[in-house]
């Protein structure tokens, strides 16, 4: 029986207090994340329950209780509060996904300090245009990142600490550097936090959007709410649950579902801190026997790339639930997931900015593969006109993705950046930038963001809906669609694709390619050139980066590139 049961008793009956009431808050009560998902845990007799399961490089493997994330995360908040860290100060973790990182970020919430998780692998001026617009007064790293501080320390004069959490005595540390080994450090078993409330400010996530300087996201305690509900209810964790969520904690789904969302429900989750292999992967879930899996469409398509044989070699029969996040699930993701797994992977949506879940498919929801699914239960979504934000209740007809105001997790600000923020919300709507249908059945299905839907001759083209014809082609391995100028129709639709391995990109096959997805299409949705790449540029989460694609074609700036993968 699914955690959620029926979804629809769940949307008439809900209120907020559901959650509350099972985390035993009250309004106005102190509420801090780290103590929700350490102190708390044990308390409910939970201690000696495992709480993480680590693998680096090598096969080299840890294992912590919530007792010992309990122990951890006040040794780490001991330290900090001795270098004179108060509440609300920024405080950075720029780490690998080592067990730092995790106890860390509850360390830094259990201070009433703000986290501010960065991916390790920014270099020196993504670091810089983060820690500058946050003020940042410590940064948690290791030898392996701390190069990159010391590059840009002169001109960071409010960065007093650079604490290394694995020096290892071998050369001096520099000016402002810190030994730090969490460890071999005394063992702090009795820790006073610092009484947060609701509003107060918990997490400081970093966006770049399409446009601007990157975006700080800030978020406050009473986010757990939301976290706490939508991964019972949408993740369907389980007591006896092995967890795996693939992202990494520099981005908002590595902290809200890989730290907050399963350790406040006390579930052991895994963490697998060495680089994308699907037999790496598969021998992860057969070895611990992973019951629930979290990850990204690219990941899934990469999967789907490297073959069903692999799957074969591996018994993933402990697997009972699959979820999605990221980017729009593909429908031959879902279908070819059931095929291999026995299970579809369920698509969910949301965003930095939310901070929680807002339109998913449940357990137990009859799953349409390629739809998004359904508003969580205490969130109220539709679909607006981009013009006048008012309300479209006409099925199947396409406006921007739009939300009321008020759940939890919902962003605070944007910091330092109020104007930016408030124009996220329009005639009482706030509105993520996407744009959407909805059918019959409330079902939402996505059809791209707001500045990548192609107007061709007037009329509107999905480019997630040319994107998955074409992926179903046995040829191609990932594609990416974007507007082309052209003089009659002011744009027409162009692609770009990879090839799986024994492709070649001829015309023949670009013939064939136009041929299979003419059935699929209708005649101005079909691209006008097709262009093969070698890959694909994308984010260093694995989101495609389709505006640099776009800027390409007109010949436009390409903006922010910080969070563009390494080569």
């Amino acid at each position: 029986m699914s955690n959620i049961g029926s979804y629809e008793e769940r949307v008439k009956n809900f209120n907020w207090k559901i959650s509350e009431d099972e985390l035993s808050y009250n309004a106005g009560d102190v509420i801090n994340i780290g103590w929700y998902c350490s102190d708390r845990i044990c308390q409910m007799g939970k201690a000696d329950k495992l709480a993480m399961i680590w693998e680096g490089l090598g096969g080299k493997e840890k294992k912590y209780t919530f007792d010992d994330v309990r122990i951890k995360s006040n040794v780490i908040a001991q330290f900090l509060r001795d270098l004179g860290i108060k509440n609300e100060d920024r405080v950075c973790l720029f780490m690998d996904k080592i067990p730092e990182l995790y106890f860390g970020c509850l360390g830094i919430l259990k201070i009433g300090a703000i986290a501010q998780p960065l991916f390790s692998a920014f270099g020196d001026e993504s670091l810089h245009v983060r820690l500058e617009n946050a003020e940042t007064n410590t940064i948690i790293t290791q030898k392996k990142h701390v190069s990159k501080v010391r590059k840009i320390l002169e001109k960071m004069p409010y960065l007093k600490h650079i604490v290394v959490v694995d020096d290892d005595g071998r050369k001096p540390l520099r000016e402002r550097e810190l030994a730090f080994n969490m460890d071999e450090a005394e063992d702090v078993n009795q820790f006073e936090i610092f009484p947060t409330k609701a509003e107060s400010p918990s997490i400081l996530h970093y966006t770049s959007g399409t446009t601007g300087q990157p975006k700080g996201v800030k978020h406050v305690h009473y986010s757990l709410i939301s976290q706490y509900l939508t991964t019972k209810w949408v993740l369907d964790l389980q007591e006896n649950d092995i967890y795996w969520c693939t992202a990494d904690p520099g981005w908002v789904t590595g902290t809200s579902y890989g730290i907050i969302g399963p350790w406040s429900l006390g579930i052991t989750q895994c963490v697998l801190d060495t680089g994308f292999g699907a037999d790496s992967w598969y021998r992860f879930i057969e070895k611990n026997k992973i019951s629930m899996w979290y990850s990204a469409p690219t990941a899934i398509r990469s999967l789907m790339k490297a073959g069903d044989e692999v799957v074969e070699k591996y018994d993933l029969s402990s697997l009972r639930h699959l979820a999605s996040v990221g980017e729009p699930l593909n429908a031959e993701a879902v279908i070819w997931s059931e095929k291999v797994f026995g299970l579809p992977f369920y698509d969910t949506y949301w965003q930095t900015e939310t901070g929680s879940m807002m339109i998913c498919n449940f357990p137990g929801m009859k799953v349409k593969p390629g739809s998004m699914g359904k508003t969580v239960p205490g969130v109220t979504g539709g679909i607006v006109d981009p013009e006048t934000f008012e309300e479209i209740t006409e099925p199947n007809k396409g406006g921007l993705i739009a939300f009321r105001p008020g759940w939890p997790a919902m962003m605070r600000s944007y910091w330092n950046n109020e104007e930016t923020y408030q124009s996220k919300f329009k005639n009482g709507w706030y509105i993520p930038g996407d744009k959407s249908t909805i059918d019959g059945d409330g079902y939402f299905w996505f059809m791209g963001r707001d500045d990548d839907i192609i107007n061709t001759g007037g009329h509107l083209v999905s480019p997630f809906e040319v994107e998955s014809a074409l992926l179903e082609h046995e040829s191609i391995a990932e594609s990416a669609v974007v507007a082309k100028p052209d003089m009659v129709n002011m744009e027409v639709v162009k692609a770009f694709v990879t090839l799986n391995a024994g492709f070649k990109p001829t015309e023949e096959l670009e013939l064939e390619i136009m041929n299979f997805i003419r059935k699929r299409l209708s005649p101005l949705a079909m691209p006008q050139e097709i262009e093969y790449l070698e890959k694909l540029p994308k984010t260093r989460s694995g989101k495609i980066m389709r505006r640099l694609l776009r800027a390409q074609e007109w010949g436009e700036e390409i903006g922010d590139t910080s969070t563009l993968e390494d080569d």
